[in-house]
């Protein structure tokens, strides 16, 4: 190895001079802040509250330090009372509250249709007792999914409202959607305070067989019930001639179909209130909301807290964070 000039040896040292010497102005100028532990931080916020926010005659109880990010958690009680605060974990700064970003989003979200919920029906007429009549396709996945949504409200208010289930003018799923709708129908028209009970078990294993069973339902009657329906409204009779179907592509079921002309029932689900078309997304909070604004004085069941998630549409359980105000099934 050559050895190295007076020259090269000069120009070696100044660079190591040059980089001591930036080194030591860039941490002379941006000194690293010194992090305190969990202790030393309850002993700073425990002080700094109790000598300049609170009376001498009230004392802060520090509960909890918990490293959040580059943050303290800190749980206070003051006179039997929480409150969370933060503190940045170098002690130099103190916040009284923070705000959960995703939190606060939700809420704001879940305020803003409660909102429109209640602006959509407030043309509704009012009554002592509200009609709702809720219109349908039984193998319609929005009718299934509004059902969901639908019967814990009735849950809810019990007698308070007069409820009827109802469907569509046609289908659009077929000969097992018009078996079906008859067989909801003759339970409705037979034993109506075990349609509820069949309706929770139908929309989630789609087994009328199996739901009749578990409800309590006598099959011979609702069968009888069913062929005497059929005959009356000429159900399969016009199932079976496709000159009778809607656009040739959808069969009649005419069981409602003055009503679906009085309240011009497009599709499903359609919901009626008071006999006026009632705006509402098919979550339980959002359906108690649009039924309770019927009411001339709701009941106290309308504050109670139901779930504001919507119901996956079709059968089985589930959620489904989309929107669901579409129309669902219509021509």
């Amino acid at each position: 190895m050559k050895k190295l000039t007076v020259l090269n040896k000069v120009i070696i040292l100044i660079f190591f001079v040059a980089l001591a010497t930036v080194g030591y102005g860039w941490h002379k100028s941006k000194p690293v802040a010194r992090l305190i532990s969990a202790e030393e931080a309850k002993a700073k916020v425990e002080k700094f509250i109790n000598e300049n926010l609170l009376p001498q005659d009230i004392k802060v109880n520090v509960k909890t330090v918990a490293p959040e990010g580059a943050l303290y958690n800190i749980v206070l009680e003051i006179n039997g009372k929480e409150y969370t605060s933060y503190m940045t974990n170098d002690g130099k700064k103190f916040f009284q509250s923070g705000i959960d970003i995703d939190q606060a989003t939700a809420d704001a979200q879940k305020d803003k249709k409660k909102q429109a919920d209640e602006q959509a029906n407030v043309d509704l007429p009012k009554s002592d007792k509200p009609d709702v009549e809720l219109f349908v396709m039984s193998h319609c996945p929005y009718g299934a999914q509004i059902e969901k949504g639908i019967l814990p409200v009735i849950e809810a208010l019990g007698n308070k409202i007069n409820f009827t289930l109802k469907f569509c003018d046609y289908a659009m799923h077929g000969q097992k959607e018009i078996n079906e709708q008859l067989t909801q129908y003759c339970i409705q028209k037979k034993n109506k305070d075990k349609l509820f009970k069949y309706l929770n078990c139908f929309i989630d294993k789609n087994d009328s067989s199996a739901c009749l069973k578990s409800a309590g339902l006598n099959k011979t009657t609702i069968d009888s019930c069913v062929k005497s329906a059929d005959q009356q409204y000429l159900v399969m009779k016009k199932f079976n001639d496709k000159k009778t179907w809607a656009n040739g592509n959808f069969p009649p079921f005419d069981i409602y179909k003055a009503d679906n002309a009085k309240y011009s029932v497009q599709g499903s689900p359609s919901l009626i209130i008071n006999g006026v078309q009632a705006q509402s997304e098919r979550d339980s909070a959002s359906l108690l909301t649009s039924i309770c604004s019927a009411f001339n004085n709701p009941p106290a069941e309308c504050g109670k807290k139901l779930s504001s998630t919507p119901p996956s549409p079709g059968f089985g359980k589930g959620t489904d964070a989309g929107s669901t105000s579409d129309a669902g099934c219509a021509k």
